[in-house]
């Protein structure tokens, strides 16, 4: 009986979007996905993470399945998919690797049951997962599946064009290595028995740039039904999404969370109720898209240095002085200043001047707060 195994590839060296694989979707690491959806499978001999990194180490060590540390060469932007594949298999006993990949965190367990039973039971030496797209598509400036010189059929009706997936792919090592060997390549099959699986719904979502980051967040998070995850942090980063948690380490010593979503509320009022000789914060606002929370801070008072990877986020200044560091750059706001932070920009926020200062925060309740090294435990 042929072994096989679950390979997730995982390297670090994104461009596009850096450190991909453990950035956090919807609370957890987006290898997390990959590795939970395998496992639930149950239809492998061994998992394996397919990584050169010490921290996608740690969370393969961690959900107990096996880590195979690649090369760095086969973790390089020069090296082929074939060549990291075929180093994976020179070096891991197995018959048939199916490859699950990361960037693809909607796969479901049952569409991993089906590619494998796909491929054994057909004898696949390949087996390559595709999307079916059902639009009127052009190759060379010339139509492939409509006529130009007739009415456009519905496109329920068009024949679908077949876009490639690569988000499961299967190989029996036989054949590949003896491809790799008479071609140089074996990715995508060469000789053998080649098929096609085709996914659907959400498991075509494959991220490779940020937009598609921020259409699986949003996906994530509808799926999940506002279940909320125990966080779990990796590499030279920490982050967290619990505010209230995140403003008392900033130093905030009194906290309003359950008065949000007032039909109207009054600032002044809500000064009546708090001190104004110490920190306090106050939500005014909290919706499923955007929160308001009023924080005060005492002069020297702040938070930590740290980023918001995924959101965008704003202020209005209420009352006093504030030193706002932003990308290294330091400046400083007063009464009736607005600030605006786009996502991915590190930034520091210091209560100045005399007396209390009062600012307005404008972001979303789970924003996610990303501090670099040395920044979580220092302010």
């Amino acid at each position: 009986m042929s072994k096989i195994v679950a390979m997730i590839p995982a390297r670090m060296g994104s461009k596009r979007i850096p450190k991909k694989n453990i950035r956090l979707l919807n609370g957890r690491p987006l290898i997390q996905y990959a590795i939970d959806a395998v496992k639930e499978a149950g239809c492998f001999d061994e998992i394996w993470v397919n990584s050169e990194a010490d921290v996608i180490e740690k969370i393969a060590l961690e959900n107990n399945v096996n880590f195979y540390r690649r090369p760095e060469y086969y973790a390089s932007d020069v090296a082929s998919n074939d060549e990291f594949t075929e180093d994976f298999f020179k070096n891991v006993d197995t018959d048939i690797v199916i490859q699950v990949l990361p960037t693809s965190p909607f796969i479901s367990p049952e569409e991993i049951r089906d590619f494998v039973k796909t491929f054994v039971y057909n004898g696949l030496d390949t087996l390559i997962s595709m999307i079916d797209v059902q639009i009127e598509a052009i190759y060379k400036n010339k139509p492939i599946n409509f006529k130009q010189k007739k009415i456009t059929p519905p496109s329920q009706t068009l024949e679908p064009i077949k876009a490639y997936g690569c988000s499961l792919m299967g190989w029996r090592r036989e054949n590949y290595l003896k491809n790799i060997e008479k071609h140089g390549a074996a990715y995508h099959g060469g000789d053998g028995k080649i098929d096609f699986f085709t996914l659907k719904g959400y498991s075509t979502i494959d991220i490779d740039n940020e937009e598609e980051f921020q259409l699986a967040e949003s996906v994530a998070r509808s799926l999940s039904k506002n279940k909320t995850y125990v966080k779990r942090y990796y590499g030279d980063e920490h982050s967290e999404v619990d505010v209230p948690q995140i403003l008392s380490k900033d130093g905030v010593s009194s906290s309003s969370y359950n008065l949000s979503n007032q039909k109207i509320v009054n600032f002044k009022e809500i000064l009546k109720t708090n001190s104004s000789t110490e920190s306090w914060c106050h939500r005014v606002v909290n919706s499923e898209n955007n929160s308001a929370t009023l924080i005060a801070q005492m002069p020297g008072e702040g938070n930590r240095r740290h980023y918001h990877p995924d959101w965008n986020e704003w202020w209005y200044i209420v009352q006093g002085q504030w030193e706002w560091e932003i990308a290294g750059e330091t400046c400083i706001v007063k009464k009736d200043d607005f600030v605006f932070i786009p996502k991915g920009v590190v930034h520091k926020i210091t209560a100045t001047g005399e007396g209390q200062s009062i600012r307005l925060a404008v972001s979303r309740d789970d924003v996610i707060h990303t501090y670099p090294e040395g920044d979580y435990e220092n302010k």
